[in-house]
């Protein structure tokens, strides 16, 4: 199973929700995307289902790494100019599922930022690298919010207390998925991958046994080749759909 070939991308986007599972995920997939959508004069608003409380290499105590994880999270989304990041309560690193509550915090996260195109992980598997984009807390997020994007999110007899909370159905207009099989829309990210490389060096608890520079460069030039951008590019991949 894979997706269709993606669709032309929204050019007159204002407003953009990512939603992900863990802290670092947008940023290891799309910091350097997000970066250059920011330049560009978009909003960009993070929604994290979980604050990675079974990340980490190290004997940080178990009951600091979300306090830990939120902080580099934040520090991390600053780095690229996003400046609203929100995290859910209630899921726990390792154990989402794309249960009905997850569907109805994240269209109510939907309704509330009112988003032109919203940025997840993909809810297919990517058999050729189990490890990262297969993660099952990814999948499960990817697939919560393509389902809170339809119907949930139009849908105003859907999850009837969000109206009682004032928020009022919305439209999401495309869907961007990250970590998915076979991607084919290809973004340049060569003139942000400095903020990318920023941005991830705040996960310190992540990513501090890491060739950081040497990892994102060799993987970011494989995809800008296979791409076909020049020689010397980095690039972050996507499937782009239409909602319509």
């Amino acid at each position: 199973m894979t997706f269709p070939p993606s669709a032309p991308a929204l050019s007159d986007v204002r407003r953009v929700l990512a939603v992900f599972a863990h802290p670092d995920d947008v940023d290891f997939g799309s910091a350097g995307t997000v970066a250059s959508w920011i330049e560009a004069g978009i909003e960009v608003t993070y929604l994290i289902a979980t604050r990675g409380d079974a990340g980490g290499f190290d004997d940080t105590p178990r009951d600091q790494m979300p306090l830990l994880r939120e902080k580099e999270q934040r520090a991390a989304a600053a780095a690229v100019g996003v400046e609203h990041v929100e995290f859910l309560d209630g899921y726990a690193d390792g154990t989402v599922t794309p249960s009905l509550a997850l569907r109805r915090d994240i269209t109510a996260a939907i309704r509330r930022w009112r988003p032109d195109r919203v940025l997840t992980s993909s809810p297919l598997r990517r058999w050729e690298r189990i490890a990262g984009p297969s993660h099952p807390d990814h999948l499960a997020v990817g697939e919560a919010t393509t389902c809170a994007i339809y119907p949930d999110a139009r849908n105003p007899f859907a999850h009837p207390e969000l109206l009682r909370e004032g928020l009022e159905p919305w439209v999401v207009r495309e869907i961007w998925y990250s970590g998915g099989p076979d991607p084919d829309h290809i973004v340049d990210v060569t003139e942000a991958y400095p903020r990318k490389l920023a941005a991830l060096r705040e996960h310190v608890s992540q990513t501090a046994h890491l060739d950081l520079d040497g990892v994102l460069r060799t993987r970011m030039a494989a995809t800008a080749e296979a791409g076909g951008l020049p020689p010397g590019r980095l690039a972050e991949a996507y499937t782009v759909l239409s909602t319509s």
